[in-house]
């Protein structure tokens, strides 16, 4: 791999990009939110769990999120893209600390109503609509071009570092001190992220240009943009499929408690695992981010998600399940870096907010909708015919897309993907 390559930064370059303005802080910030969210999510799951001891509840969890983001991810990106990115961010997150302080006052209160934790997590979910674009579109505006895909692969690293932690502190609040305790660290993480957000410099940010069409018209730009990418396309396309039919997170509380008969601090560690896989891969690509056949690189990194997540599916042992999870969150490391270098390389400044709408629809719809459709499955099926199913149905969607999507399949390097000029002149007008 040339070292000169634009995408594809050095090792030195990858340590440079940690000095650069606002960046630190702009990865402490998303630090400290998701390292929230993921205490919340596994402690709103096993709460609904416990309640209810109904593997539906679990797939309510997740639809009560994905609908508002659902509703809401094509206006927030075309607000994104109109308005103040950092301002939108700090809204968005001040919103989630209401709802975890919403969260805290029921469990105090000892409310046994799952319609009031739904109704909460249905505003999360509208806030979270606004959250994942903001973030993704604030980025490029932060750190410059040349250090973009090293940008990325740090950032990848460090988010995971919330997602090992985040599922190991919840269990072990709320196991110590019950709901209240854990929503209040969650509501005190999303404050720490506004303050810290508040000394993040936006430098890099393209000229806003005036866009003058309906509403509509500007949603459906984006869309029409995505569409004209073959290799944008199929690539948000196959991570929607492939976790929204394979994912098993949402069956990580009944494997918990019914196959590997463990606490509320076991499933901490399985939701740890297999984020524990995703940062040690994302801590190499930060150092030694790659710029060669990344599109077959790609491919093969989601079948390898698909197999690993067999091999749990079937597993009555917590080692092996613990192992078949790191190596699922390896996988999927390799492809999230590859997906959001892709998108950013290929969008102009100007439709970040509309296009990474879009992306966050589709990855909102693998992750929440996954959740109702691993929970249905498991209700009808049982939660081990369920994630046996979802994994063959993974690496039916990788040989499906290696043939569907040919150009994604031929991508070598990052480069590629990029706009022509023509294209970002035609979307300026827009």
């Amino acid at each position: 791999m040339s070292s000169e390559s634009p995408a594809s930064p050095s090792g030195s370059a990858s340590e440079s990009v940690l000095r650069q303005p606002g960046f630190f802080e702009f990865l402490t910030a998303r630090l400290a939110a998701v390292f929230a969210m993921q205490i919340q999510a596994v402690v709103v799951a096993w709460q609904v769990y416990d309640m209810t001891r109904s593997p539906i509840s679990l797939a309510y969890v997740g639809l009560a999120q994905f609908i508002p983001m659902l509703l809401l991810l094509m206006p927030a990106g075309d607000l994104i893209d109109r308005y103040d990115r950092k301002l939108i961010l700090t809204i968005s997150w001040t919103v989630q600390a209401l709802c975890s302080l919403m969260l805290m006052l029921f469990s105090v209160t000892h409310h046994q109503d799952t319609r009031l934790i739904y109704a909460t997590l249905a505003l999360f979910g509208c806030a979270r609509a606004f959250t994942g674009p903001a973030l993704q579109s604030l980025l490029p505006q932060v750190v410059p071009r040349e250090k973009l895909a090293s940008a990325i692969a740090t950032n990848s690293m460090i988010m995971r570092i919330a997602t090992i932690a985040g599922p190991l502190v919840g269990g072990g609040l709320y196991a110590a001190g019950g709901g209240g305790l854990t929503y209040s660290v969650c509501m005190a993480s999303f404050i720490a992220g506004v303050l810290l957000l508040t000394r993040v410099p936006v430098l890099y940010a393209g000229k806003k240009q005036i866009l003058e069409s309906t509403a509509w018209k500007r949603f459906t730009a984006g869309i029409a943009f995505i569409r004209s990418r073959p290799i944008i396309l199929g690539t948000i396309s196959l991570d929607l499929f492939a976790v929204l039919l394979g994912g098993v997170v949402a069956l990580l509380p009944i494997y918990a408690h019914e196959v590997l008969h463990l606490g509320p601090q076991g499933l901490g560690a399985l939701r740890s695992a297999m984020s524990l896989g995703e940062v040690g891969t994302g801590l190499y690509l930060s150092v030694r981010p790659f710029d060669r056949n990344v599109g077959m690189v790609m491919f093969i990194a989601v079948a390898v998600f698909g197999l690993a997540n067999l091999v749990f599916a079937l597993s009555t042992l917590f080692w092996l399940s613990l192992f078949a999870l790191m190596i699922a969150g390896a996988a999927d490391m390799v492809s999230v870096y590859i997906r959001s270098t892709l998108v950013q390389f290929s969008t102009p400044d100007d439709m970040r907010g509309r296009v990474n709408a879009v992306n966050m629809l589709f990855i909102g719809s693998s992750n929440e909708l996954g959740e109702f459709r691993a929970g249905s499955s498991a209700a009808l099926w049982g939660a081990v015919p369920a994630a046996i199913i979802g994994g063959l149905c993974t690496l039916g969607v990788v040989g499906t897309w290696m043939v569907g999507f040919k150009a994604l399949r031929q991508v070598n390097h990052f480069a590629d993907a990029s706009p022509a000029e023509v294209t970002e002149k035609q979307t300026a007008r827009v």
